[in-house]
């Protein structure tokens, strides 16, 4: 009886003990404080310094050549759309897509090196910076590239008067919050994403078909009705319902929700990627 009694004490204690271990660990899958970040954010930004000017022009490059290829060609045919040229109505279309790809790329692709390959974050986890520090350095970096994307495309659009001046720089916050969203659903991926394969079917199945049914090519009302309901649950769409009036100087349709919409894109997607990362990385 006292073997089978301390059996139990034993096993009690170690129970205990694994139970205070989660309990440490479960909050270092969140940020420490508001300011950690800021380390993950200036390491990164110390090495893109290095290729700056070759990883703004890739970024730039796709864009641009939509822009500029389908707005001339097209607009040809197609004339004006919505009141405006097409180029025009195409523009801001563009500057939001580029937000989505540019966030999302540098998650995907970026990210999951330093996270799998190159091992960068458990170098950084070895200092008092946790988890979710790192994580959360990791989004606002990737937002961070996202917005100075679309502001270089807004700015070039701007020139031939593609975009209206000064009311154009309401869509710089609207960009940054686009560019959080899309980055905090990439993190999703990265987390669960074995390999560099992986991103292709992201890539395929949910921003290809995004940037196709959010209304950056043409207005979402020439979809049928049923997906347009779909449409709307999209980031995409409430970014572009967001930037485009800016741009064109025209008035904000039910601004509210489509704020509401992005930040939700930021704040649920962001807390199921700390979970992931935290089972990824205890492995």
């Amino acid at each position: 009886m006292e073997t089978m009694h301390d059996a139990a004490s034993s096993q009690g204690k170690n129970d205990s003990r694994a139970t205070n271990r989660g309990d440490t660990t479960l909050p270092a899958a969140l940020p420490s404080n508001a300011c950690n970040w800021i380390a993950v954010w200036r390491r990164n930004y110390l090495v893109w310094r290095k290729l700056a000017l070759a990883s703004i022009f890739g970024n730039l490059a796709d864009p641009m050549i939509y822009l500029f290829g389908l707005g001339f060609g097209l607009g040809l045919m197609v004339g004006h759309v919505s009141g405006v040229s097409y180029i025009a109505f195409l523009a801001a279309g563009t500057v939001a897509s580029s937000v989505m790809m540019s966030a999302s790329f540098e998650c995907l692709y970026s990210g999951f090196s330093r996270m799998h390959v190159q091992r960068t974050w458990e170098a950084i986890l070895h200092t008092p910076l946790s988890l979710g520090d790192v994580i959360l350095g990791e989004v606002v970096w990737s937002a961070s590239k996202a917005m100075l994307s679309g502001a270089a495309i807004m700015l070039v659009a701007s020139l031939p008067g593609y975009a209206s001046f000064p009311s154009m720089l309401l869509a710089l916050p609207v960009i940054a919050l686009a560019g959080l969203a899309f980055a905090s659903i990439a993190m999703i991926v990265t987390a669960l994403a074995p390999s560099y394969d992986f991103f292709m079917f992201y890539q395929t199945l949910v921003l290809t078909p995004m940037l196709m049914l959010s209304g950056v090519f043409f207005p979402i009302e020439q979809l049928p009705a049923a997906v347009q309901r779909i449409t709307l649950m999209l980031p995409l769409a409430h970014a572009v319902e967001l930037i485009r009036p800016a741009m064109l100087g025209r008035p904000f349709d039910h601004p509210a929700l489509h704020v509401a919409v992005l930040v939700a894109y930021i704040v649920v997607p962001f807390a199921i990627a700390t979970v992931l990362f935290r089972r990824r990385m205890m492995r």
